[in-house]
């Protein structure tokens, strides 16, 4: 089976990339920075951001029948590391939120810009989902 793009229509129309790219049962999760649906980053600070992206990837990971347990890796972009660990507790209550108590195999990068000037993290990952919940994109 060949690689599908994965675009959800309630994520802002990628351009040059996608959001997602399924191959077989796994998601590969394009970058997600806290873009909303008029392609601005959200206001508030990093707390905020993260929201925001982490909430993106979970949308284009449940387009495909995912859901946020199904995760095995992400990979954070942070702007202002020092900021991100300020707020920890803050960050840690969305994932737990968004995401549940489960943590995969993680990495938070520090990185001096990210696409869009304002954008404070960016958030990469992939996921395995099950055969059993697994719905391809188009059909």
């Amino acid at each position: 089976m060949r690689p599908v793009a994965v675009n959800p229509d309630a994520l802002p129309a990628p351009s040059g990339f996608s959001h997602g790219t399924l191959s077989g049962n796994t998601l590969y999760l394009a970058g997600q920075t806290a873009l909303d649906a008029e392609m601005k980053i959200v206001s508030g600070g990093i707390v905020e951001q993260f929201r925001q992206a982490l909430s993106n990837v979970v949308v284009t990971l449940r387009e495909v029948g995912g859901e946020p347990d199904d995760l095995v890796s992400v990979t954070i972009y942070l702007t202002d590391i020092p900021d991100y660990q300020a707020h920890g507790r803050e960050i840690g209550r969305v994932w737990k939120e968004l995401v549940g108590p489960t943590y995969p195999a993680m990495a938070g990068i520090g990185c001096t810009a990210l696409w869009q000037p304002e954008a404070m993290v960016e958030i990469v990952g992939v996921a395995v989902i099950p055969q059993s919940r697994l719905l391809h994109p188009g059909r």
